[in-house]
């Protein structure tokens, strides 16, 4: 079998290039096609069976890609790769380097499987004025982060451990990685300069993996933190990867609870004491139904009026709710007082015009 690699080497590291790239490239694919979306309201079925095949073969197809390559190698210096040759080497470092590769699967494994209940068990502490949700929304942000760079960690340990079996020296390596910092160094000041940020976002707490913020101008939902970018997607489905560094001001839109801010208008002619009841009572008949007493912290009320428009009177609603229930409250309290208003003909001005050619505006 080795003799008929060596002599095939170039047409099985093609053929194995080839199955290692498909593999990338379509592994989506094939596994949506193997495990379509499930109904509403059922669970997704569960991949695992189909990663592991996926990642033996993946694994099986680089051995033999690098087979084939050391094969092409020796070829061109006169050597064969024989069958003695590689069962020598899986005696001396095969062996050793696939304990390895399980002691690294088995670390991932374990951080995979300690990080989130760790995480849980530190936030399950209260904080002042901190809801259960937002400790959850916080606990997910931090276990993405150190499941994150525990892979990372992983993967390097990995990688050092197996070059040193390989009996190639870590020190030029290193000093390889040192050189070339220094001359992208101009450039790895924005990249450190967002690693120092992510990690006083992280640290502050300013805003958590579900929370609605806006960062560098950018406002949607937070999808994805780590030390570098902060992941948002907005209304219209965009998604936007906002460099740490680059965030100079945050916004969060539901940090502990957020507010009713309405204004509604009515016209001039309008009895405001009259208007101001009407409001108030469509605002407590709200709180009081099932669906909304639970959304609300505080009965929005008529606040104050805000403000003598062009065409009307603004009337300023304020009230405290859930975080990111601000906008379905208000969108409802918009709906019912339309239908009140017209109910009680209180007009809902709209911008118009008076002209006058010449005569006072009392003739």
């Amino acid at each position: 079998m080795w003799e008929w690699i060596g002599d095939n080497s170039v047409w099985v590291l093609i053929a194995s290039s080839v199955v290692v790239l498909l593999l990338f490239f379509f592994y989506e694919k094939v596994r949506g096609w193997l495990y379509p979306p499930p109904a509403k309201d059922k669970p997704r079925p569960p991949a695992r069976g189909f990663n592991v095949v996926y990642w033996a073969v993946m694994a099986v197809a680089v051995a033999v890609m690098a087979l084939a390559f050391v094969a092409m190698t020796t070829a061109d210096t006169g050597a064969a790769i024989t069958r003695d040759m590689v069962e020598r080497w899986f005696v001396d470092h095969g062996c050793r380097i696939g304990l390895i590769i399980f002691v690294g699967a088995a670390l991932w494994f374990v951080i995979r499987r300690t990080c989130p209940p760790l995480v849980q068990r530190l936030m399950a502490k209260p904080q002042r004025g901190e809801s259960r949700e937002g400790l959850r929304r916080r606990a997910n942000t931090l276990q993405g982060v150190f499941i994150g760079l525990g892979r990372i960690i992983v993967v390097l340990m990995v990688v050092f451990m197996i070059l040193a079996e390989l009996n190639i020296s870590i020190g030029p390596v290193l000093a390889g990685f040192g050189i070339a910092g220094v001359a992208v160094g101009f450039g790895a000041q924005y990249l450190i300069r967002d690693l120092i940020a992510g990690v006083f976002i992280l640290l502050e707490n300013q805003y958590r993996v579900g929370d609605v913020a806006k960062v560098a101008d950018v406002t949607g939902l937070v999808e994805e933190i780590n030390l570098r970018k902060t992941v948002l997607r907005d209304l219209d489905g965009i998604v936007h990867h906002v460099p740490n560094g680059e965030i100079r001001v945050a916004s969060n839109y539901s940090r502990h609870f957020a507010r009713v801010n309405l204004n509604v208008s009515v016209a001039y002619n309008t009895d405001l004491d009259f208007a101001i009841a009407v409001i108030n009572r469509v605002c407590t008949q709200m709180a009081g139904e099932e669906k909304w007493c639970n959304v609300m912290r505080t009965v929005p009320q008529v606040m104050r009026v805000d403000n003598l428009g062009d065409s009307g009177v603004e009337i300023k609603i304020v009230g405290d709710v859930k975080p990111l229930e601000q906008w379905n409250v208000m969108g409802e309290l918009r709906l019912r007082l339309k239908k009140e208003f017209d109910k009680e003909s209180i007009e809902i001005p709209w911008p118009h015009t008076k002209v006058y050619f010449g005569n006072k505006p009392g003739d």
